[in-house]
This record gives structure tokens, sequence and C-alpha cells, in this order.
């Protein structure tokens, strides 16, 4: 069980515990190993993957993202096993959907459980923030019985496991993935805007099991922000991105990965 926040964790360097997953010319790695720029161009975009695998735990990072014209790009900040288990994988997944100019951003969330969105379906949320004016905190708390995501510590949302679930909650290990790609054609209504790649969003760092006042927060939040349940995606994210600091805390593990975007 995590519990409050956890500022003091070693920093872990990127080729201690992250590899590269896919457009490696978009990925430089930055002040000693322990800041990595991350951009999208018109050939591709870019990510990475931890080395390690997840069971249960708490995942966070700070992240701030571009202003202006952000259609069509995908940033996700999330797990996976869908390497491992093709047909039946496990995820749980922030993505950040941007939008064209003068239109807010907008956060979603997902969670597949033995290859089924049953349990967790997509939801899009409105935000109370600029979240391209500043760093602000995305994070996951994974356990065995519940799933808890949080914006600034504010919980939106919570999957608790039930018996009716069955095996479709996350319950095998994953990998912590990031990642930014153009989503154009997905994301934006079959093409209608394109990506620009010459932006950048940023990330930077962390919460706990809800206590009656996050739970009231989460009420609150929901009613006034969710936009929708279904699975349709409007945007996407931006052209780089930073990735201020991610931590981790597992049964497994503590890492505190910091990474830097510079425009």
């Amino acid at each position: 069980m995590v519990s409050g926040f956890s500022r003091n964790l070693p920093i872990l360097s990127f080729d201690e515990g992250y590899s590269y997953l896919f457009g490696d010319d978009n990925l430089m790695v930055l002040r000693d190993g322990k800041s990595v720029h991350i951009s999208l161009d018109e050939r591709t975009g870019s990510g990475f993957v931890s080395q390690d695998l997840y069971l249960h735990g708490y995942f966070s990072a700070s992240i701030k993202l571009p202003a202006d014209y952000t259609a069509g790009v995908v940033v996700a900040f999330y797990m996976s096993n869908g390497d491992i288990y093709e047909k039946n994988h496990d995820e749980i997944d922030f993505e950040f959907l941007g939008n064209i100019r003068g239109k807010d951003w907008r956060i979603q969330t997902n969670i597949y459980g033995n290859g089924s969105t049953s349990i967790g379906r997509e939801e899009r949320y409105g935000l109370w923030f600029d979240p391209s004016e500043d760093f602000h905190q995305y994070s996951v708390l994974w356990t065995e019985n519940f799933i808890v995501f949080y914006v600034d510590n504010v919980p939106i949302r919570e999957i608790k496991r039930t018996e009716a679930m069955g095996g479709d909650f996350p319950s095998k290990p994953m990998s912590l993935y990031a990642t930014i790609w153009d989503g154009s054609e997905w994301a934006t209504n079959g093409g209608k805007y394109k990506s620009k790649c010459d932006d950048a969003a940023k990330f930077a760092s962390i919460p706990a099991g809800i206590t009656r006042q996050q739970r009231a927060k989460m009420v609150s939040f929901r009613n006034k922000h969710m936009q929708t349940h279904t699975a349709t995606i409007v945007l996407g994210s931006h052209p780089g991105f930073l990735i201020g600091i991610v931590t981790v805390i597992t049964s497994l593990a503590s890492e505190n990965l910091r990474f830097d975007l510079e425009r």
C-alpha cells in the first residue's frame, strides 16, 4: 500500500531502467542519462519502455503540454503487457488529447483487463486548468483490488475489483511506457485535422488510496468535467514532450527517472 508522496527516491538513469521503443532519432538522452528529449516529426514519433515488468505499484509523471495548435498527436503515459499477451493483455492508460487552436485540452483514461475493456471503457474529461501553462501531476495507483487515476493528487477515476469481473481486472505484470505519435487519422474524425510537428510538450512527478475528502473531490470532478464514457477519441497531443519526473513505486522496485524536453 502506498500512502502520501515520495519525493526523495534515488534517480535512476535512462540506461539503467529504460529502453528505446521506436523513433530512436527522436529520442535524445540528456544530462548524464537522467533526462530524455522525445519528439515527433513528419516521419515518426518516439517512445521508451521500462526494462522491468511491474505487478502493482504507484506510477506518476508531471507533465506540461504544448500550447496553441495540438490536434492530431497522441501522447500516452501508460502500462501494458500487450507484447507478451497479444490476445488477453492488460493495460492502464493516461492519454492526452490535444485540440485545434482555441480549444481546450482533454485527457482520457482507459483500462484493459485480460483483453477486455468491460470494466474500464474510455472516459474523457475536461480539466479545471490549462495544462500547457505549467507542470501538473498525473498518477496511477494499481493494487490487487483497485485502480485509481489522479490529477494533481485529486482522484478522478476509481475501479474496484469485484467477483463479477472474473479475470477482467489487470492482474499480470506490465511494463511502463511513454510515447508520442501522429494519430491524425485515428484521433481527429478520420484525419479532419493534421498534426503539426514543430512544438513540444513536457513531463515532470506523484498520491495514494482514496480518503473521504479525496472521494468527495472525485465526485465533484466527475460531475463537472467528465465528458463521455464512449471509446470515441476526438483529438491528440503534441510533437515533442518532456517527462520531467517519472516515479515508480512498486513491490518490486522504487525508481525515479527524470525526463526533460527543451524547445
